[in-house]
């Protein structure tokens, strides 16, 4: 086994998603991933802390969250800020992948440990979310609001975007669901205190 590999981190994850299809979640092992990918164990270590944090990324999601709101424009109003870190997500981690989250997220759909977790990182995403807003001076209501609703639209965005039947290169823009989910986000809210 090649001890300084190229690319140690994808091969990994290509051998656990192609694995976990074949065989199931739970029963693939670490040990079998490693040797799929023509690795070490200790190899996989140095890149996960377990199997699962193959299907999600360790903290990167969370961590590029919070670095995305760092570095957001001053001056955007709540909406406004929330569809442009939105957007810039779709636009810099998903888009292009479409088939490799279709298989991640069908994974995790199958598995109760997975699903489990998923709605784990979910919380962890919306409270970074929540924190950002409150450290931009958004009152502790609205900091939480915007931290669920985030999670919310992303989630349902990304549903929208794999459930459509069209192959990657012909399906709409994620950035654009986003947007389509957001519209319908607030003409919901609009439609709710319209009778007030």
């Amino acid at each position: 086994m090649t001890r300084w590999a190229p690319d140690a981190r994808g091969r990994l994850h290509r051998a656990a998603v192609d694995l976990f299809e074949e065989q199931g979640y739970a029963p693939t092992t670490v040990p079998q991933i490693a040797e799929r990918a023509g690795l070490t164990t200790r190899t996989f270590f140095r890149h996960f802390a377990d199997k699962r944090e193959v299907l999600f990324s360790d903290d990167a999601i969370t961590a590029d969250a919070a670095r995305l709101m760092r570095e957001a424009p001053e001056g955007l109003d709540v909406l406004a800020l929330v569809r442009d870190r939105l957007r810039t997500v779709a636009e810099t981690t998903f888009e292009g992948s479409r088939s490799e989250v279709r298989r991640v997220r069908a994974l995790i759909a199958a598995d109760p440990a997975l699903q489990e977790r998923d709605l784990q990182k979910r919380a962890a995403l919306a409270e970074v979310v929540r924190s950002a807003f409150a450290d931009r001076g958004e009152d502790p209501i609205t900091a939480a609001l915007v931290g669920d609703l985030v999670v919310s639209v992303l989630h349902v965005a990304l549903e929208r975007w794999l459930d459509e039947p069209a192959d990657d290169a012909a399906a709409t823009p994620f950035a654009d669901v986003i947007d389509e989910v957001l519209a319908a986000s607030a003409t919901l809210l609009r439609s709710a205190t319209a009778g007030r």
